[in-house]
């Protein structure tokens, strides 16, 4: 089940927290955006003073002051535009980790059928890559709104003030820029789809190939790999390009046309300078009109190619939409209603077990549960069994009767017929230990707070690990490669009952250890689980005289009982349990009925 909430669906969830940091962006915004007129104006007058200077109206000494102040001026314009552009680029970096976040949850949140349908390769392309480019044309929209919308108007209303019929003349032609831009809406649309398309199978083809060179190497199959991974190379430099020449070869076509209107103003503003024109102008004039409107025209430039970023931020936005609306809870929903009906996890399940089951103090139910495998047999059949708080209960049958299958659906990976009802949170441990490459201490803690030292005591390998060189700070390599198997199920141990919840599922956690070290921690786990519950699945007997409960599984189904009665009722457990109790060290002293 998706860990986003409904709230995270929309961009608002994301910009609502920035209201500050878009609040010093608007000042900064049109301080900087407004001030940008003064270059034009600053310009004119510098051409007329020139000009009077050369005909002996003016002095050189009053250009320098006219020349210093507009130094001046743009030092401050310029600054606010720093302020402007910083607090643009905090806003998008913390809009891109908010996103970023909310789908590491979602991504988390997905069963293992779903991630196998989707492929590694696209789902991190649509994790990363498509955040990246919606928020980078966030930003991009975020800053050209004033550096173009701003400034665009403040050009205008000056250009309307010096003479209103040649700017609408001249002006003609930056919103052709626009119709174009927006014709190529589809084209620019569709080849930056592709490109995401092929991208996200090149790296899926990428992940094939280094993940399983061995096996295709053994098969003799490399070449054909290598075939196909250069076909998806091939096509994704090829969508590449076509997307990244829509997008940027279009620039100078929109500023050659927006531009078109700087030649009505050489003909129609050198009468106006001639006094032939609809007005009256000097050099100042004219020269301020001409450079306001070629910055106009720039601007207008760079406004066409802001709707192409807008339009790619679009695509990948509607891409990761699924993710941050929390597509997974509808599609874990529609898997149960195809069942008999699914368990929903944690807080939900203790909301029904309080409304439905008030007098119960069950903290576990299992109710008429089935499942297999996609396109495989049936492996559980109908399973019922309930657990009250605290018990411990062990689960054990014949090899390959299920037993970590149904330690797994605890997880939720895959959906399943019948209800499965948790009263608060589960962890679980499996068969492979699923270390990380780091120390022990950061095996166990996982970045929480609290004493490893404790937790190492727990599964007794506290003095182990204190006479390693360094310590609890050794690190073990990928998947705790430098330790024993041994070892390495320990640590997986006191990890689990570091991070203990009110179900504690282990998966055979005890396969590496000699039975002294099974029994005292056993004791632990007992005085560690409090009032939570502890499935046990183990084919090792020797504790089970000990358990509350005894879950015996054979053909898919399973008998609820206890240690005594299955002795007494089940020779196939009586078989299997006298075995090992023969089979023990005497010096280990054994197992008791």
């Amino acid at each position: 089940m998706a860990v986003t909430d409904g709230k995270k669906d929309t961009l608002r969830a994301y910009i609502m927290p920035e209201k500050l940091t878009l609040g010093v962006v608007a000042v900064s915004g049109i301080i900087y955006n407004a001030g940008m007129t003064a270059g034009p104006w600053f310009e004119g007058k510098l051409a007329q003073y020139l000009s009077d200077i050369i005909g002996g109206s003016r002095w050189v000494n009053e250009m320098v002051r006219l020349g210093i102040t507009y130094v001046l001026v743009i030092l401050i314009v310029q600054s606010m535009r720093y302020v402007k552009r910083l607090y643009v680029r905090k806003f998008a970096n913390h809009m891109n980790r908010d996103m970023k976040e909310a789908l590491y949850h979602s991504i988390l949140a997905k069963n293992r059928r779903q991630l196998e349908k989707e492929g590694i390769g696209p789902l991190m392309t649509k994790a990363a890559a498509d955040v990246d480019a919606c928020v980078e044309g966030i930003r991009k929209f975020t800053t050209e709104i004033f550096d173009t919308g701003v400034v665009m108007l403040a050009y205008l209303i000056m250009l309307l003030g010096y003479d209103w019929r040649l700017t609408l003349l001249s002006m003609l032609f930056p919103p052709v820029a626009y119709g174009i831009a927006n014709k190529l809406k589809k084209v620019i649309t569709s080849s930056a789809h592709a490109y995401k398309e092929s991208e996200g199978r090149l790296n899926e083809a990428t992940y094939d190939r280094v993940g399983n060179a061995m096996t295709y190497r053994i098969y003799g199959r490399e070449s054909g790999r290598d075939g196909v991974y250069e076909a998806c190379l091939k096509d994704y430099e090829k969508k590449a390009v076509r997307a990244n020449i829509w997008e940027n070869s279009m620039q100078p076509v929109y500023q050659v046309i927006s531009m078109v209107g700087a030649v009505c103003i050489l003909w129609f503003g050198g009468k106006n300078v001639l006094g032939q024109g609809w007005t009256s102008w000097d050099i100042a004039a004219f020269v301020t009109f001409l450079s306001c409107f070629t910055k106009l025209a720039s601007k207008s430039s760079k406004a066409a190619k802001l709707f192409n970023s807008v339009q790619k931020a679009a695509v990948s936005w509607k891409r990761i939409l699924p993710l941050l609306a929390g597509d997974e809870a509808k599609i874990d929903l529609m898997e149960a209603k195809a069942g008999t009906a699914n368990s929903m996890a944690g807080a939900a399940d203790e909301k029904w077990m309080s409304e439905k089951d008030t007098t119960s103090q069950k903290s576990v139910i299992v109710q008429n549960v089935s499942f297999s495998y996609p396109n495989g047999p049936k492996i559980l059949s109908n399973v019922s069994f309930g657990a009250d708080a605290g018990e411990i209960i062990g689960v054990t049958g014949p090899v390959a009767c299920g037993k970590s299958t149904l330690g797994k659906l605890f997880l939720k990976e895959f959906p399943y017929d019948g209800q499965i009802l948790v009263r608060g949170s589960a962890v679980y441990m499996g068969h492979e230990s699923e270390l990380i490459s780091g120390t022990i201490e950061d095996n166990i803690l996982l970045g929480s707070e609290g004493d490893p030292w404790e937790a190492l005591s727990w599964v007794r390998m506290d003095e182990e690990v204190r006479q390693m060189p360094e310590g609890i700070h050794s690190r073990i390599g990928n998947g705790g490669v430098t330790l024993s198997g041994g070892q390495q199920d320990r640590i997986a141990l006191a990890r689990t009952l570091f991070h203990r919840k009110e179900l504690l599922v282990l998966d055979d956690p005890f396969s590496a250890v000699d039975m002294k070290t099974e029994r005292e921690i056993f004791q632990n786990i007992k005085s560690l689980s409090g009032g939570g519950t502890v499935l046990i699945i183990s084919h090792r007997l020797a504790l089970f005289p000990q358990m509350d409960q005894v879950l015996w599984m054979s053909g898919g189904r399973v008998t609820a009982s206890t240690h005594e009665r299955l002795m007494a009722e089940n020779p196939e457990y009586v078989r299997l349990y006298e075995a090992q109790n023969a089979a023990a060290d005497p010096s280990e002293g054994g197992a008791s009925k």
